[in-house]
């Protein structure tokens, strides 16, 4: 059975997985990184186990429901209809983001390192084209869409031929994974790729110089347009998703005594030498990464595979807010970070629920009403409300009585 009817658990974990990047990313003025935009004083070690966690957990789950997206985008149109479309949906909003919503971003953290002109004197530097951190060109927290589009773009062609009748045999070989937990067969190329790669090429989200992680986050799309092409595999990680969880956890616990005890690379209690060794340390991250987002979707399937009425609402919201959020966070921490009596916990606090209101409120108010900036945020066009049919007494009468 073809699955083209949307599964509204895989828009309820779109918006929880939207959600964690809101707690991810506020988090990070706090955690002990030697870096982001903007940094508070003190910094929690508490904090960077949260950052930890949740960068292994949540870009793979984005990226895993944007395979299922691109099924669905893909039904009833041919391959260059579909590039049309995320042209609209994903590049459109990633030119406005680059030049309107990125630069703010970029002049608070300028500013936060002595730079002393207004954002008017700085906005000129974007139109220098020089690559950030040295200039002031940058995607940002955008980079997930430039990656996306680039993803679509290249494999319309087979994301075509999949959804068409020609690929039968193909979606029903599949079925071979749904049995027992062959389905986990799926995470063996991610897995093994991080492993590999991941210590010589390490993350950067900048395309050029991110060769791993643009493979290793492919291999997450793929699986996600594998696992709605054939329901049964979804059917499988439903049925299985207590196995997952376990993988998940146990491995992140398995990696944290690691850490934690100093049993590392480069650390004080590594005393291995070989390769095998390093790589099978690195592709524990990956394990994590695989076991969380398909219990997660196991999860899903069995908990949210229903409909209320805000989710609409929600599904609409999700996407002009991820791309407006961090921006308002790093205004907001600008000035957060400077308050000298206040804990870092209460800190985070005010800057999660800040952040989430201005961001709902600038998309309810400016983005959503009006048809123009739904286009730049890569939203649908707005519904028009049907015509109500008004119908003459005479017709009525005349209805009534063919009907009699």
């Amino acid at each position: 059975m073809e699955t083209t009817q949307r599964q509204t658990y895989l828009d309820w974990l779109r918006i929880l997985s939207i959600l964690g990047v809101l707690f991810f990313h506020s988090a990070m003025p706090f955690d002990t990184g030697d870096w982001w935009h903007i940094k508070n004083k003190e910094t929690s070690d508490l904090m960077a186990e949260v950052v930890f966690f949740m960068h292994l957990v949540r870009m793979p789950l984005l990226f895993f429901i944007s395979g299922t997206v691109s099924y669905y985008m893909m039904q009833k149109r041919s391959s260059l209809s579909f590039i049309g479309l995320r042209f609209r949906r994903l590049f459109i909003p990633l030119l406005v983001g680059m030049f309107f919503i990125v630069p703010p971003q970029i002049y608070m953290e300028r500013v936060a390192n002595g730079f002393k002109g207004s954002f008017w004197d700085f906005y000129p530097s974007v139109f220098n084209f020089v690559p950030y951190p040295k200039g002031s060109f940058s995607w940002h927290h955008l980079w997930f869409i430039a990656y996306l589009f680039i993803y679509d773009l290249v494999f319309a062609p087979v994301f075509a031929w999949l959804v068409s009748p020609k690929s039968g045999k193909f979606r029903n070989s599949l079925t071979v994974l749904a049995k027992g937990k062959w389905v986990y067969v799926l995470a063996l190329p991610g897995i093994v790729w991080y492993a590999l790669l991941s210590w010589k090429l390490p993350e950067t989200n900048d395309l050029a110089h991110d060769g791993c992680y643009f493979v290793y986050w492919l291999l997450f799309v793929l699986a996600g347009f594998f696992c709605i092409l054939q329901p049964k595999l979804m059917d499988s990680l439903e049925r299985n998703r207590r196995f997952a969880l376990t993988i998940g956890f146990v491995s992140f616990i398995l990696m944290n005594y690691l850490r934690w005890n100093k049993i590392e690379p480069d650390n004080i209690n590594w005393h291995f030498t070989s390769q095998f060794a390093y790589a099978s340390f690195r592709g524990l991250r990956a394990v994590i990464g695989w076991g969380w987002v398909l219990a997660l979707v196991g999860y899903g399937k069995h908990y949210f595979n229903y409909k209320h009425k805000v989710l609409n609402y929600l599904n609409q919201a999700v996407y002009p807010f991820y791309i407006l959020h961090q921006t308002v966070m790093v205004i907001i921490a600008y000035y957060i970070v400077q308050a000298p009596n206040e804990s870092i916990l209460s800190k985070y606090i005010f800057l999660v629920a800040a952040t989430f209101f201005v961001s709902v409120l600038i998309y309810h108010l400016l983005i959503r009403p009006y048809a123009l900036m739904r286009f730049l945020f890569g939203m649908k066009p707005k519904e028009q409300p049907k015509p109500v049919m008004h119908v003459e007494p005479e017709e009525v009468k005349t209805v009534v009585v063919l009907s009699a």
